[in-house]
């Protein structure tokens, strides 16, 4: 991308194209019944950010328990929604930044600050669910973080490897912007 510059058409669109990939994946793991699953039959525990779900065997009915009348519960959810939202916040930056026909950089590096505190909100309701949820949940069986948890964890690393682009990027303003001299290794006999 730093070769062709960021007025490179197709390249100019990757990094919001990338924070959009990662807003869908908050949406799965925000929307998501498979934070918590259980491994091993009987499966009877089925957990997501706002609910736990047993049943008393395989065949039997969900009972389910809202996550929200814990104080954890609240934490967790709190959290990660507030680092979704500095996600989507990021997003609709990015496009607007990337739109604009001048870029702006400290504008970029402002949207890789704002990544980073989103990973921080991010991380700590990802951490605070599964600690608090296995100690204070009652748990039959072998039970694992499944696939919307992953996915949590999926949009926390993109905001910390998309937040070290954005800050890194104003760096590289003078090879974007097409203002230096190219350096060719071909030397003519």
């Amino acid at each position: 991308m730093v070769k062709y510059g960021l007025d490179y058409t197709r390249c100019r669109w990757i990094l919001p194209l990338l924070l959009g990939i990662g807003v869908i994946f908050g949406i799965i793991a925000l929307a998501g019944r498979g934070w918590l699953e259980s491994q091993t039959l009987p499966y009877v525990n089925q957990a997501s950010l706002w609910e736990s779900c047993t049943r008393p065997d395989q065949g039997g009915q969900w009972t389910c328990d809202s996550l929200m009348n814990y104080a954890w519960g609240r934490a967790a959810a709190a959290t990660y929604l507030v680092g979704f939202l500095l996600l989507v916040l990021c997003f609709a930056l990015a496009i607007i930044a990337f739109a604009i026909p001048t870029l702006r950089f400290n504008f970029i590096r402002g949207i890789g600050g704002l990544l980073f505190l989103a990973a921080v909100f991010s991380i700590m309701g990802l951490v605070i669910y599964p600690v608090k949820f296995t100690s204070e949940m009652r748990l039959r069986g072998t039970n694992m973080f499944s696939w919307a948890y992953g996915f949590g964890w999926t949009t926390a690393i993109m905001e910390i490897c998309l937040g070290f682009f954005f800050c890194c990027l104003p760096n590289y303003e003078d090879q974007i912007l097409g203002n230096v001299k190219p350096t060719y290794f071909y030397s003519s006999p």
